[in-house]
């Protein structure tokens, strides 16, 4: 469970018809068929004056982590739906993988499809399944591992995960695609690696596009530091912004 004052301490970024919220790994966005605590069952707490609760505006899996965008009421919802559908968020993802390439950047076509039926959103390469495409840049190696920036150009289910493994070097903790045993974190193994770091939204006719980053989640940081992540950068605090008023 999270009190209100949790779910508020993980927002990134705030204005009239979006939130930017930090996800927490181990958690679904939405409950699904067979129940179970969601984190959009906290979202209450992040209406801030406003008559009903944000709605997720696209999802992440249940252990990715970071940001995540909301649409604050029905019309800015519509909005960010568009710009989701039309590609014209960018989305950055932080991974550590098993190995890694060789070369320094890459893109990725895998085309893909369900699995099947009884796996739900489970994904599998299928040369007839729907066009998809990563771009892929290492940020760091260690002995073993990588460290890389993801870029998702389509927006398919566990796209980076079926790439990843599909190419040769799975992401760390990837109990599907991966090596780690299907209840690896429970077994204390490595929860997912994976982790949404950047997101920008042209939200604004009239403004740039906003840009958020996430924090490195704690299960993430010794990896990473490993691949040569030097930390993170001081925070500012958040404040409210006008257009809330």
């Amino acid at each position: 469970m999270m009190t209100p004052e949790e779910v508020q301490a993980r927002l990134l970024y705030r204005d009239g018809l979006m939130l930017v919220v930090d996800k927490p790994a181990g958690l679904p966005v939405h409950r699904g068929p067979k129940g179970g605590d969601a984190f959009e069952d906290y979202f209450d707490a992040l209406r801030f004056g406003l008559p009903r609760a944000p709605s997720l505006a696209h999802r992440l899996d249940r252990d990715t982590t970071g940001c995540l965008v909301l649409g604050r009421h029905r019309k800015a919802l519509a909005l960010l739906g568009k710009l989701f559908k039309q590609g014209k968020v960018g989305k950055t993802y932080w991974a550590v993988v098993e190995g890694g390439p060789e070369a320094d950047e890459g893109r990725i076509d895998i085309a893909l499809s369900k699995r099947d039926e009884t796996r739900g959103w489970w994904m599998k390469p299928d040369e007839h399944g729907m066009p998809s495409s990563t771009t892929w840049k290492v940020m760091g190696r260690a002995a073993g591992h990588t460290w890389l920036a993801l870029e998702p150009l389509t927006g398919r289910t566990h796209q980076l995960r079926v790439h990843c493994a599909e190419t040769g070097f799975p992401i760390v903790g990837d109990n599907i695609y991966g090596s780690a045993p299907r209840n690896s974190v429970s077994l204390g193994g490595p929860t997912l690696h994976l982790h949404a770091r950047e997101v920008t939204v042209p939200i604004s006719k009239n403004k740039p596009p906003v840009t958020i980053v996430a924090p490195v989640p704690g299960h993430m940081q010794e990896l990473l530091r490993a691949c040569g992540w030097q930390g993170e950068p001081p925070r500012e605090p958040l404040t409210p912004r006008s257009a809330d008023k």
